[in-house]
């Protein structure tokens, strides 16, 4: 069964080329999420085994959403996606139980090798 995964980023381009890049790679995008707040109302509603989640988004942000994800789910497996310059934030998001991250823009190689690490494939 393929791994079902949750895009979050409220850039629409950017989540279909996530999109793009994983049904290519074989996984099950089973939603997406342009903010922290819809996130957390699909992962609710899909309870997908994976979530790529940008950090900066409108309402939301990432980190405050991956935040409520883990008390729903501690189990919950979240990569974190940012821009080049934001290390600060991605320590933050490491320390807030993110699994990884990737860079933007992204290398389709460094997804699909992220995302199988997170899932221990």
């Amino acid at each position: 069964m393929a791994n079902r995964i949750l895009i979050v980023d409220d850039a629409a381009f950017m989540r279909m080329m996530i999109r793009d890049i994983l049904t290519k790679n074989g996984f099950e995008v089973v939603g997406e999420a342009q903010d922290g707040a819809q996130a957390i109302e699909k992962f609710k509603e899909v309870r997908p085994d994976l979530i790529t989640m940008d950090i900066t988004m409108p309402e939301m942000d990432g980190i405050a959403a991956l935040k409520e994800i883990k008390k729903i789910d501690p189990s919950a497996k979240v990569i974190m996606c940012s821009a080049m310059g934001q290390q600060a934030m991605v320590i933050d998001a490491i320390q807030a139980g993110a699994k990884d991250f990737i860079v933007k823009p992204f290398q389709s190689d460094r997804v699909v090798e992220a995302i199988n690490k997170t899932l221990g494939v």
